[in-house]
């Protein structure tokens, strides 16, 4: 029974806020536009018993996932978020895997502070971070007042509004979620190893690609995934530090909500979104798992 019960809390966590939230948008989904309140129709009355419900069954129709095919805008949109993602997170994982490794190979008296200072942007508002990203990007700002001054460059760099600028905004905010898991896998790593390696005729340099990188693969899985996933929906970044030209499927589900109003054409795309993103959580959790039977053995 005490087991049940502690299994019982995270179904009944999912079925509240993941499940039943995913059936009204599916149910959306497959409605029609109507200028009312709701903005669609059919809606469900239960007062009317049976009848009703067959009724209601029966309006429903997949329309509006057939309209996502014949407009180029949602392919490309979901095309683009994913090459974003990809490259996004290949960046993430370059800048954030030296930063993982140094902290791994520092002092032991150390490893508190610089975890410390990883998680510290985190005490910050992610709104206020990715506005200062605006200050620093733009032509009059810092950036490009640091690069005249120094005679780096004779007149300021357009960075802003552009996809570099989406780029840096993902890369600076996700590199958190990169760092940790892959100093955890480093830190608990055997240093013996690594000697055995060496004495064995590796240099340094061969050593790690033949004995750190690999025993570090599982922290590198896990970064990739906790970056490339909300990276593919991500919305603050692209609208504030994106031009008009950087298209990204949350740009494209915020305009059909809220100035289109159109919910029923909206929420097919968050749909087909969540289905995509169920390819790399659905990996991710096998990942782990065999992490834990790894461990376990």
């Amino acid at each position: 029974m005490r087991r049940a019960l502690v299994i019982a809390v995270p179904y009944f966590w999912l079925l509240a806020l993941f499940l039943v939230p995913f059936l009204i948008v599916l149910k959306i989904s497959l409605s029609d536009t109507e200028l009312a309140i709701p903005p669609y129709t059919p809606t469900l009355d239960l007062s009317e018993g049976w009848a009703g419900f067959r009724a209601f069954l029966a309006a429903l129709d997949l329309e509006n996932f057939t309209f996502l095919t014949t407009d180029d805008l949602y392919w490309k949109a979901y095309l683009s978020s994913l090459q974003i993602a990809v490259v996004s997170t290949f960046l993430t994982l370059l800048v954030g895997y030296p930063i993982a490794y140094g902290m791994a190979r520092a002092d032991e008296a150390w490893r508190p502070t610089l975890l410390m200072l990883v998680i510290l942007p985190f005490w910050t508002s992610f709104l206020i971070r990715v506005y200062s990203w605006m200050g620093i990007l733009s032509q009059e700002g810092y950036l490009n007042q640091l690069l005249v001054g120094l005679g780096v460059i004779s007149e300021p760099l357009t960075i802003l509004n552009t996809n570099t600028a989406v780029y840096i905004g993902i890369v600076y905010t996700y590199l958190p979620f990169m760092i940790l898991p892959i100093y955890a896998t480093l830190e608990r790593m055997d240093a013996s190893l690594l000697e055995a390696a060496e004495d064995l005729g590796c240099s340094r340099l061969s050593a790690f690609w033949l004995v750190t990188v690999p025993l570090s693969k599982s922290g590198i899985i896990a970064g990739c995934f906790l970056v490339f996933i909300p990276t593919i929906g991500e919305f603050v970044i692209p609208s504030l530090l994106g031009g008009s030209q950087t298209l990204m499927i949350g740009k494209v589900l915020w305009e059909e909500f809220f100035s289109n109003r159109d919910w029923p054409v909206a929420s097919a795309v968050a749909v087909i979104l969540l289905l995509i993103l169920v390819i790399p959580i659905i990996l991710f959790q096998r990942n782990e798992q065999r992490q834990r039977e790894a461990e376990g053995k």
